[in-house]
């Protein structure tokens, strides 16, 4: 009769770090399905009529409370340039565009999304608290803090590869 393998301390833990990775890329992941929305939505906006539909879309469907918050928002939008409109959509295509390299890379294992995601994350920081001097906001530090994670989690796996 055999008995169960024991598995040691080491591949345990390479499991986990497997796992972060894979959470890592799941965060990824999600940030490109924001990004395609906001891309789809912004050129959409850019079709005749749709900024006035969306508006009266959202008045009938929500609350009051709600409703002056969300027709702030959409007519704000409705008064931004279809110029900017389209660079908004373009820009967000190509983010997502990274960061699906970056999930899918992160998901396999492979170091060089890591090296990526590093670069990539810390070079958006000085912007991200650029906008939170501007506007403080607890989502804005949720998401700097949570890039920051990611960032010292990686470059840690770098680190110790290296090493």
């Amino acid at each position: 009769m055999a008995w169960p393998s024991r598995r040691g301390s080491h591949e345990r833990a390479g499991e986990r770090r497997d796992r972060l990775l894979r959470a890592i890329a799941l965060f990824k992941f999600c940030k490109t399905a924001l990004l395609v929305t906001v891309a789809l939505g912004a050129l959409e906006l850019l079709r005749p009529g749709v900024a006035e539909r969306a508006q009266a879309w959202a008045s009938a469907l929500t609350l009051h409370s709600e409703r002056v918050v969300v027709l702030r928002g959409l007519a704000g939008l409705a008064g931004v340039a279809p110029e900017r409109l389209a660079e908004l959509g373009i820009g967000s295509f190509l983010y997502a565009a990274l960061f699906a390299v970056e999930g899918v890379g992160l998901w396999l294992g492979r170091r060089w999304a890591e090296y990526i995601t590093v670069v990539t994350t810390l070079s958006f920081i000085p912007f991200e608290v650029h906008h939170l001097l501007r506007h403080a906001r607890l989502a804005g530090v949720s998401a700097l803090a949570l890039n920051l994670v990611v960032a010292a989690i990686l470059l840690g796996r770098l680190r110790r590869a290296r090493a």
